[in-house]
């Protein structure tokens, strides 16, 4: 076997063929590369984009209401997934994170319905799910953490992926947080 020195090799990507080679390669290896997840910025909402410029999935928070009531405060997280080749049934799974002033990360909490696989049903090509959490503790923050799956015929996981939703905070005194309307002088009750 030889070795070749650096300056003795092909010089593909130098020649206008080489070029062409070069570039027909990238995008036939940007079209065959599964997506990657991306987390979502707090402000922004989450997607992984197909190799057609469209998104594969997407992770929202769709409501989040505030109270002084625990059992009136909520949040809804949305996820959507579209079909790629191959698959038989989509999967996805919302499981809801909480993070506290005091604590430096999000965990899991448990509840009613959260943290459950729901499948499509067989040859749909969009699949979009909702989940409603509510009796949220305040102060606190809330996001869901949307787990994708495309399964084939035989029920094998062909890709997979997760994303982040952004936060719903939850403030200890909502009404604090309103602001106060300012009367014009010489105004009379």
């Amino acid at each position: 076997m030889s070795r070749r020195s650096p300056g003795n090799g092909p010089r593909i990507g130098r020649s206008p063929l080489g070029a062409a080679l070069l570039c027909v390669l990238a995008v036939a290896l940007l079209t065959q590369a599964p997506a990657l997840a991306m987390t979502a910025s707090p402000a922004t909402q989450a997607a992984v984009i197909a190799a057609s410029g469209h998104p594969l999935t997407s992770a929202s928070l769709e409501a989040c209401q505030t109270s002084s009531s625990q059992a009136e405060r909520s949040t809804t997280f949305g996820g959507e997934m579209q079909f790629v080749p191959g698959t038989a049934k989509m999967q996805m799974r919302i499981d809801v994170l909480e993070r506290t002033p005091g604590e430096a990360r999000f965990h899991s909490v448990a509840g009613p319905g959260v943290g459950a696989w729901l499948a499509s049903s067989p040859g749909v090509r969009a699949y979009r799910l909702l989940r409603q959490v509510t009796n949220l503790s305040a102060p606190a923050a809330y996001r869901g953490a949307v787990r994708y799956r495309w399964l084939n015929s035989r029920g094998h996981v062909i890709r997979a992926t997760e994303l982040l939703t952004p936060a719903c905070q939850q403030p200890l005194n909502p009404a604090a947080k309103k602001p106060k309307t300012a009367s014009s002088p010489g105004a009379t009750a």
